[in-house]
């Protein structure tokens, strides 16, 4: 389970405000990537908090309003399929990172990053920082913003399930399974779609 040491060591070298980062969706054929940043108080503890993956989906929302409620501060930001296919997902990720780390308020001074890499092509995390590898089994903050990233992610893909009903997101949330490929094959891409992920087609 995540725990408080890595926020702890960072506040022991000095750094007041710890925000934990994570991104969700860098693996799907369709939608948005979106990523979470979030500051929790020093002696906060959430009980059933951990990586998103590890988690329900039923579980994932009720944490959601709770890491909300009780967080410092807290930020969800996304990079649209659109920019992913122009850029490449590395820099996406990278970029909806800092973008959530840039709207918190108050900043965070530290950052600890879920992963080994702090930079894409195009984009780089400018926020100090070090990269935690498993890092959302490890630091509450970045499970933290994990769940905030995943349910965000999650109910987008709700939502472009009504828009584009013919792919069945609600199911798949845009990955590559059968039933995606089979429907991708049966109707094309739709406005959603990452074309650059679409070679096996």
């Amino acid at each position: 389970m995540p725990d408080r040491s890595l926020e702890k060591a960072a506040r022991e070298r000095g750094f007041a405000l710890v925000c934990g980062c994570d991104e969700a969706g860098a693996g799907p054929l369709a939608g948005r990537v979106y990523a979470a940043a979030v500051i929790l108080p020093e002696d906060l503890d959430i009980p059933g908090l951990d990586d998103s993956k590890k988690l329900t989906e039923k579980k994932r929302e009720a944490l959601f309003p709770v890491i909300r409620e009780r967080a410092l501060a807290w930020s969800v930001a996304y990079v649209e399929a659109e920019e992913i296919d122009e850029t490449d997902i590395l820099s996406a990720r990278m970029k909806a990172m800092q973008l959530a780390m840039d709207s918190l308020e108050p900043r965070a001074d530290w950052a600890l990053i879920d992963g080994n890499r702090d930079h894409g092509g195009r984009y780089a995390i400018t926020t100090p920082h070090e990269c935690i590898v498993k890092g959302d089994s490890l630091s509450v903050s970045i499970a933290a913003a994990s769940v905030l990233a995943k349910v965000s992610r999650d109910r987008y893909m709700l939502e472009m399930a009504a828009l584009y009903p013919q792919y069945g997101f609600e199911r798949h949330k845009g990955y590559g399974t059968a039933l995606h490929y089979e429907r991708l094959r049966q109707y094309g891409p739709c406005p959603i779609h990452r074309r650059t992920f679409l070679k096996n087609l």
